[in-house]
């Protein structure tokens, strides 16, 4: 019996020693010893292992599954206008209803149901090969004995040994993030207050990030967003929080909650001026926007970070920024943030899962690979509205990132299609019955 103690003693000696020595001390101090690299390399040779497995029992077997092509239906060249417009200008007369205009509304309603642009962005993309997690529509872990042994290789170590870890990691760094920020909120205010603030917060971002394997590749630093001014991004995952602040400190801008993440939210605004609102006062778009002109105001302060979005976009396209982050006035520091899709799947799908099991997928996947990078600052132009410079800004991190820059409102998630939009196509088609004779007249 004692030599299975003296055993278990020895594991958690090594367990502790290598939680503290070998990540959360080089986290602390921003430095990397390279295994996450060497991590990252080793799942790069065995994701190119797999797919090579899955392709030659592509060919030896026609059970293998394929994956879907990206439309399910084919949609045909042209827009519905202009079909309807070449079919008027065929006609000797116009300003008259044709029973037949039904059938261009119905089989754009039908494209727009089966295939339409929205719904898709709040659903988990399937990847071309699959990167030997469970979560796939495809069983290509029966393909072979060893690509099914490997599968299970994989979820033992996700789940017997990275998960753990990564447990033990997140609850290292907030907990540090709750003491931290709560004893130097007892502090008068002062810059060396401002200093020890920020020192917390960026540890704490940096455990928490090193707790999920995260490497980050950040690009054009010389363009990082500066004190006073505001930086928004593309917004996939709460994760992103952390993927931004673990290279800077930023201001947070939401609504006060309850629970663990109230705990946390009171803890840092103790000795950061974080921007929270309460419901009703997030109704109010008057004292939002003066808050936070009063926050930009102060040149001291950190930069706010502010996802225009409004919602979690699945990674591949960015959805129309609201328009009252770029009513506050002041610089606008774009940020692009680009996760890679074979480690893990970081898109939240809030009306599927729940954060905490949306957490422990994103513990037990791979690893976060993302790139970040940092826009030219940008301002509105005297010919611009808030609107007009939204749509400037989105566009050019749309770009940068290689995502489909779509107009459409992430609201649409959950809301359903505004009136404006409908009267928007009876407009049209208006115009396209009456024709250049009633416009002349």
């Amino acid at each position: 019996m004692e030599g299975v103690w003296s055993a278990v003693g020895g594991l958690l000696h090594l367990w502790l020693f290598v939680v503290v020595f070998l990540i959360l001390l080089p986290a602390m101090f921003g430095v990397s010893l390279g295994v996450t690299s060497v991590y990252i390399q080793v799942l790069v040779l065995l994701l190119e292992w797999a797919t090579v497995r899955i392709q030659r029992g592509r060919q030896t077997e026609s059970s293998v599954p394929v994956p879907l092509p990206n439309g399910i239906i084919q949609r045909g060249g042209g827009s519905m206008a202009e079909e309807l417009r070449r079919r008027r200008s065929r006609q000797a007369s116009s300003g008259d209803f044709a029973l037949s205009d039904v059938l261009y509304f119905l089989k754009t309603g039908v494209e727009s149901a089966v295939d339409d642009q929205v719904t898709r962005r709040f659903s988990s993309q399937e990847l071309d090969s699959w990167n030997l997690l469970t979560r796939t529509n495809l069983n290509f872990r029966y393909i072979s004995l060893r690509l099914t042994l490997v599968w299970g290789l994989g979820v033992a170590v996700r789940y017997g040994v990275l998960l753990p870890l990564r447990v033990t990691l997140a609850v290292i760094g907030l907990s540090w993030l709750v003491i931290g920020t709560t004893l130097v909120g007892l502090l008068p205010e002062s810059s060396v207050k401002r200093w020890l603030s920020e020192l917390v917060h960026l540890t704490c971002y940096r455990i928490c990030a090193r707790g999920l394997s995260a490497t980050v590749r950040y690009h054009n630093r010389e363009n990082c967003p500066q004190k006073g001014g505001i930086c928004v991004a593309n917004h996939t995952t709460p994760i992103d929080v952390v993927i931004l602040a673990n290279d800077g400190c930023y201001a947070m801008v939401g609504q006060i909650h309850g629970g663990l993440l109230g705990v946390l939210q009171r803890s840092m605004v103790r000795s950061c001026p974080h921007v929270w609102f309460e419901r009703s006062e997030m109704r109010d778009r008057h004292a939002v926007t003066s808050r936070l002109r009063a926050h930009v105001a102060a040149k001291t302060k950190l930069p706010i970070l502010i996802f225009p979005e409004g919602t979690c976009v699945n990674n591949t396209s960015v959805m129309m920024f609201k328009k009252g982050s770029f009513e506050i006035g002041g610089t606008i520091h774009p940020v692009a943030i680009k996760y890679d899709p074979r480690f893990g799947d970081a898109f939240w799908n809030s009306s599927k899962y729940n954060m905490v099991s949306y957490l422990l997928r994103m513990m037990t996947s791979w690893a976060i690979v993302v790139n970040v990078w940092y826009l030219p600052p940008m301002t509105i132009q005297d010919d611009e509205d808030a609107a007009q410079f939204a749509n400037r800004v989105k566009s050019a991190i749309a770009e940068q990132g290689g995502l489909l820059d779509l107009s459409w409102d992430g609201g649409l998630k959950r809301a359903k299609v505004k009136e404006s939009f409908r009267e928007e196509q009876q407009k049209m088609y208006s115009s396209i019955v009456v024709g250049d004779e009633g416009r002349k007249t």
